[in-house]
C-alpha cells in the first residue's frame, strides 16, 4: 500500500493499480478501499486507479488529532490530485465519497477533473419542512441527534440499524434475520474506532451541497439504486436536473450500492461514459 503524508502530518493509505487515464475511487462512510476490489481487474487495463482509505477509515490508527470532516477529506483529495499531478481525472464517489467530491468542487473547482460519477447520494442528508429528498425522506435534525446518541452507545449496531431501518425491505429483513452477512458486517464495524467516524458523520449531516451542483461543469454520470435504503427516485431526478451536464442511470431492484449489485452494468456504463469501449 502506498502512503501519502497530508499537510497536517496524517498518513493517507492508498492503493494504485493499472495504467491509463486517472480514475479516483472514493468509498462510503465506515468503508475502505476494499469496497472497490471487484472492479480493479476489469478497469486496470483502461485506467490508472487510485483508491484510498479516507482519514478515520480503514482501521488505521490516526497519527494526528485532526478531525476527519468532509472538508478535511476534500483537502486530502486535493493533495492526492496535486501530489500525483492528476489531470482530466475521472472521480467516482459513492455515498460519503460523493459528498467529498462535492466539497472538493466547492473548495477547489473542477480544473483537475475530467468527469465525475455520483453513486446514490443526496446533496443534503438532513431533511426539514422544505427538503424531503435527504435520508429516508424524514431524517431531520432531531432524528439525527437520536442517531448520534445511538452511535455513541453502540456504534456497530447503530450503523446496521441506519441501513436496516430505511426504504429497502430486503435490508430490513436481513437485519431482522441476523443473516451471515449482517453478522460479518457487525464484526467488521466493531473493529473500527467510533469517535473519528462519529465526528465525520456529524460533518456530513451539517453539509448542504445543493448550491454546488451548478458548479459541476464537467460531465457527470449519476447511478442510483431503484430501491435505495435512503433516497427516493425524486432525489436522483433532482440532482440530474440541477447539474449542467448529467446522465442518469437507475439500476432497478437494488439498494444504496447499485454498482456492487449490478457490477457488469456499472463497469460498462463507466467505460462508455469515459469514452472507452467496453469491449476494447
Amino acid at each position: 500500500m502506498n502512503m501519502l503524508t497530508a499537510d497536517d502530518g496524517e498518513t493517507i493509505h492508498l492503493r494504485i493499480s493499472g495504467d491509463g487515464r486517472p480514475l479516483v475511487l472514493l468509498h462510503g462512510w465506515t468503508s475502505s478501499h476494499r469496497d472497490w476490489n471487484p472492479f480493479i481487474e476489469p478497469l486496470a487495463a483502461h485506467f490508472r486507479i487510485l483508491r484510498w482509505d479516507a482519514r478515520g477509515h480503514g482501521g488505521h490508527a490516526p497519527l494526528t488529532t485532526t478531525v476527519p470532516t468532509v472538508q478535511r477529506m476534500a483537502q486530502d483529495l486535493h493533495l492526492l490530485l496535486t501530489h500525483h499531478d492528476l489531470r482530466d481525472a475521472v472521480v467516482v464517489g459513492h455515498s460519503m465519497g460523493a459528498l467529498t467530491l462535492w466539497q472538493y468542487v466547492r473548495d477547489f473547482g473542477c480544473e483537475r477533473l475530467g468527469r465525475a460519477v455520483i453513486l446514490d447520494q443526496s446533496p443534503r442528508l438532513l431533511t426539514d419542512d422544505t427538503w424531503k429528498l435527504g435520508v429516508y425522506g424524514d431524517f431531520d435534525a432531531q432524528r439525527n441527534e437520536v442517531f448520534m446518541a445511538a452511535l455513541r452507545e453502540d456504534f456497530a449496531e447503530a450503523v446496521l440499524r441506519l441501513v436496516a431501518d430505511g426504504r429497502n425491505r430486503a435490508a430490513t429483513q436481513a437485519y431482522e434475520a441476523n443473516t451471515e452477512g449482517i453478522q460479518a458486517m457487525r464484526q467488521r464495524l466493531r473493529k473500527l474506532s467510533p469517535a473519528p467516524l462519529i465526528a465525520c458523520w456529524d460533518s456530513l449531516t451539517a453539509a448542504d451541497y445543493r448550491p454546488v451542483l451548478a458548479q459541476m461543469t464537467i460531465p457527470t454520470l449519476l447511478v442510483y439504486g431503484g430501491e435505495s435504503n435512503f433516497y427516493p427516485a425524486e432525489t436522483a431526478r433532482f440532482v440530474a436536473s440541477h447539474l449542467p451536464d448529467a446522465r442518469l442511470r437507475v439500476y432497478e431492484g437494488v439498494d444504496h450500492a447499485p454498482h456492487l449489485w449490478r457490477r457488469a452494468a456499472f463497469i460498462e456504463d463507466l467505460l462508455n461514459f469515459s469514452g472507452i469501449s467496453a469491449h476494447a
